[in-house]
């Protein structure tokens, strides 16, 4: 068994649809769980954590004991998944996750990239590419809580781990998975971060034959699937199990993320006529009050599609609010007022959530008390529905991911 740690949930979902994808029978638990509450028979199992921008200790305490209860459960491999954006603070939490991780599993070297071609993240001599811009010149270097602003893998990690790392070139990712195992063999004695360029999914699946015998593995959701594809189509009778079609209910959106293509989705829904609600943390800073307004507003909508609440802001509106309130701050409250929405929401029957943001997807988990769920039909790539253990269907989008009118066609009908 494939053992996966996400540093947040919308991660968690993505790379879990990428194993499925691949015909792997997955499994997804928010937050760590009881050996016993595990269902048996995974082919991959992923825990998803919400460690992205918490103190790094406590990233670390969470992932190692993560870590344990996957390796108590049998899993082979462990595969640390951060994003495809290579998101941290100038501290961590990547580098010292994977210190502790390669401590736990004894390990020299690590092979990571969070190279995902099928959305546009492309490594290449060691500099990652997002939409064929640097990071450091994406929309990323305007993220409120993990801005990138600079593009080199190798001193990102560097600056934030206890072991060099190093790029394994695009020529010798060419040559294909022996001689991307002979290059590692050689730098396990000089670095212990390997980052091999891969611009094409061809490049990426020599890399997973290259690794599927390591015991720590890092890296985005496009990595992870090669490793799935690698492995084979062991698995394509119980994914037939799994319902395909997106599910039925009364649905709301509720968006944080302020990526371009999440403000670009909710463009589309307001411009689509559907009722929208927005929360302001200059309003209050109280978010029980910022609740209670948003949850009388729906309850004063007629009958009719599925509304949108949201908290996204441009750039330029957003630092606004982070310079009058902080960053944290504005954060907490808004992360907060989701969580009461969310049981508010639940309370008057809506059982279909679509969540745009890492922080958004995680606050609606906790609030609404879901540990776990089987992963279905993908709305968009990397954007799969989640029956879970409550009753409910959620959909966990990650705020750069989907076409324009996800957020819209997600939450149609049955509202």
């Amino acid at each position: 068994m494939i053992g996966v740690i996400a540093d947040d949930v919308t991660g968690a979902t993505d790379v879990a649809a990428a194993f499925r994808r691949a015909g792997l029978r997955c499994g997804v638990y928010f937050g760590t769980p009881q050996a016993s509450d595990v269902e048996p028979g995974l082919d991959v199992m992923v825990i998803a954590l919400k460690s992205r921008t918490i103190s790094a200790p406590d990233a670390v305490a969470q992932s190692l004991g993560a870590a344990q209860t996957l390796q108590a459960i049998g899993a082979r491999q462990l595969y640390f998944k951060y994003c495809s954006t290579f998101d941290s603070t100038a501290d961590g939490n990547i580098g010292p996750v994977l210190d502790a991780l390669v401590d736990l599993v004894g390990t020299d070297a690590v092979v990571t990239t969070p190279a995902t071609p099928e959305h546009a993240r492309t490594t290449f001599n060691g500099y990652l590419f997002v939409n064929r811009e640097l990071l450091s010149e994406s929309s990323m270097r305007h993220h409120p809580l993990t801005p990138m602003r600079d593009s080199s893998l190798t001193r990102l990690m560097d600056a934030q781990s206890g072991g060099g790392s190093l790029v394994i070139g695009h020529d010798v990712v060419g040559r294909g998975a022996e001689a991307i195992r002979s290059r590692v063999d050689v730098a396990r004695h000089g670095a212990r971060y390997l980052f091999p360029d891969a611009a094409t999914e061809d490049a990426l699946l020599s890399i997973a034959e290259a690794v599927l015998d390591e015991p720590l593995v890092a890296g985005a959701a496009g990595l992870a699937g090669a490793i799935g594809r690698a492995h084979g189509s062991k698995g394509v009778a119980a994914r037939a199990q799994v319902r395909e079609g997106a599910p039925n209910g009364r649905a709301v959106v509720l968006a944080g993320s302020c990526s371009r293509r999440t403000l670009e989705q909710i463009d589309r829904m307001v411009r689509a006529d559907r009722p929208a609600y927005r929360l302001d943390a200059l309003e209050s800073d109280d978010p029980e009050r910022l609740a209670h307004s948003a949850l009388d507003w729906y309850d004063a909508l007629p009958a009719g599609p599925a509304p949108l609440i949201y908290s996204s802001l441009p750039p330029a509106e957003l630092r606004e609010v982070q310079e009058a309130i902080g960053i944290e701050r504005s954060a907490q409250i808004l992360e907060a007022a989701v969580a009461h929405i969310a049981r508010g929401l639940r309370e008057r029957g809506v059982t279909r959530f679509v969540a745009a943001g890492g922080e958004t997807s995680g606050s609606l988990v906790a609030a609404l008390g879901i540990r776990g769920g089987v992963v279905g039909f993908e709305a968009a790539r990397g954007v799969p529905w989640i029956h879970t253990d409550r009753n409910l269907d959620v959909l966990l989008k990650s705020g750069n991911f989907g076409e324009p009118d996800l957020l819209l066609s997600a939450s149609d009908g049955g509202s």
